[in-house]
């Protein structure tokens, strides 16, 4: 793969998983803004030797181009960037013309990227690239009017675009999570009709483009790859029999309710689990380990197996099978990710997180088609 040197900007940036796909390919991040204070120690701490000076300081102790409140941020300020990444909150617009463009956008997250990236354009640097990323639901959210003002909004701004739905486990991570992602580029400076989306990896790690070929298998998964070894696994993370007997329960009664709520249990053989979310911390019911071989209730992830769950090279204890060690996602051509919070934090932190496998092989293609 070719490197390929550019800029970015990192918005809504969380712990950091566009950071480091993006470094991955070439990127150095220019300026980076979240708020939630913890996911900003865990930033910090993982970037700080990667890109030193996105953490430089004024003389009065606060951070350049680390921004905290995105509604802070002046965009004359931020340094000019070729690709502007963003994984930002799903919220409706109050559409009250029939108009639909960036004016509808006011008093939401995703203004604060359009006006960006506007200032950018007005002062002669439009950024050639945005890669968006969203729930899945985005797509029906507000009967699809806020996709609808989005890609005005984009539009209007004189980008043209492409999106499309991918699932994590279509790309070498054992999880099934829906994404949605908008790929924009600036159509004065990149002359395209469309972007080719990679719809996964293909076994011998080529990339799929094709819905048919994604029939014929992808790089193969198992839950087990992001296990920590058996012999290490501390024994709090097993659930206790209430737990286990409530969760049956509650399976129970919304079987009966008609709800498909309930826990999921996975085994070290099944090929994926569903999908992590930021609640993982509370009772870890949507990913549940089966341990009856052992003769034990389910376990839950570890911090560390939830990490690599979204493709982070966490060393942890080490690796249930020593070979996963050296696969595309944790061999020691990724960066190191260090834990630097509470189990708590690290659970919401990465439940929160994009999948880095699927921004990876998406940012391959950004630098191959658009840059």
């Amino acid at each position: 793969m070719i490197k390929k040197i550019f800029t970015f900007i990192d918005l809504f940036a969380g712990i950091g998983g566009f950071h480091t796909a993006m470094h991955g390919v070439g990127g150095r991040c220019v300026y980076a803004s979240e708020w939630d204070k913890n996911a900003r120690i865990s930033y910090e701490a993982n970037y700080k030797d990667l890109e030193p000076k996105l953490f430089t300081k004024d003389k009065d102790g606060r951070y350049i181009y680390f921004n905290e409140d995105i509604n802070d941020a002046i965009p004359s300020e931020i340094p000019d960037f070729d690709i502007c990444c963003g994984g930002f909150p799903c919220q409706p617009f109050s559409v009250a013309g029939l108009k639909r463009g960036f004016d509808d956008t006011r008093g939401t997250l995703f203004f604060n990227i359009a006006n960006i990236v506007k200032e950018k354009i007005e002062t002669g640097t439009p950024p050639r690239v945005l890669f968006l990323e969203n729930v899945r639901g985005l797509k029906n959210h507000d009967k699809g009017n806020t996709l609808k003002v989005i890609l005005a909004t984009l539009d209007e701004l004189g980008y043209g675009y492409s999106y499309n739905v991918l699932n994590a486990k279509y790309f070498g991570v054992p999880q099934n999570r829906e994404r949605l992602f908008i790929i924009a580029w600036y159509k004065k400076l990149v002359n395209v009709e469309q972007f080719r989306f990679p719809l996964g990896i293909a076994p011998d790690g080529k990339t799929i483009y094709d819905k048919e070929e994604l029939k014929e298998g992808t790089m193969p998964t198992k839950v087990s790859d992001i296990f920590e070894p058996s012999e290490t696994m501390d024994p709090k993370f097993t659930i206790s029999d209430r737990m286990w007997i409530g969760h049956q329960n509650r399976k129970e009664r919304n079987k009966q309710n008609g709800k498909g709520f309930g826990y999921s249990l996975f085994n070290a053989d099944s090929p994926y689990t569903s999908t992590i979310s930021a609640r993982y911390w509370k009772d870890g019911s949507e990913i549940l380990i089966d341990q009856s071989d052992k003769g034990l209730n389910p376990r839950t992830l570890t911090p560390v197996e939830a990490g690599r769950l979204q493709g982070y090279r966490i060393l942890g204890k080490g690796w249930e099978n020593p070979e996963c060690a050296d696969n595309q996602n944790y061999n020691a051509s990724n960066p190191e990710f260090r834990i630097v919070v509470s189990k708590k934090e690290a659970y919401h932190q990465f439940g929160n997180s994009v999948a880095i496998p699927v921004i990876k092989r998406l940012a391959e293609e950004i630098v191959k088609q658009l840059l």
